[in-house]
């Protein structure tokens, strides 16, 4: 079965626990509720001045930029993205995605099933 959808018909679970987390809403656009069973595509959306945690994880993940403009850190440094923009986030690397501009950004990511808390 082919399944379709559409972001604005998801609802978002808000994240905002400063200092680590401020201003960031994730939407589970593809998981298990929708049949897959390996992995779990989600939407986020970081307001400006907003961030992810710094964290590590033992699961890989794909990111690919949606708009605005953010920054990604990185335990070795930081890369500027915008649109279109990709951006591969291996095992156990210290990560954070930062907006770096005054629109929200937002992104798709891509983990597997055993990275994704719901």
């Amino acid at each position: 079965m082919v399944l379709t959808g559409n972001v604005r018909g998801v609802v978002p679970r808000p994240y905002d626990a400063p200092p680590a987390v401020c201003g960031v809403e994730k939407r589970v656009l593809i998981g298990p509720n929708q049949g897959a069973s390996r992995f779990v595509m989600r939407h986020f959306v970081v307001a400006p001045k907003g961030h992810s945690p710094e964290h590590a994880h033992p699961w890989e993940h794909e990111v690919y930029i949606l708009a605005g403009r953010g920054r990604v850190r990185f335990a070795d440094g930081a890369v500027d993205v915008g649109p279109g923009d990709f951006v591969f986030v291996p095992p156990m690397d210290v990560h954070q995605f930062r907006n770096a501009g005054d629109e929200p950004f937002e992104f798709l990511c891509v983990v597997p099933l055993t990275g994704d808390d719901g």
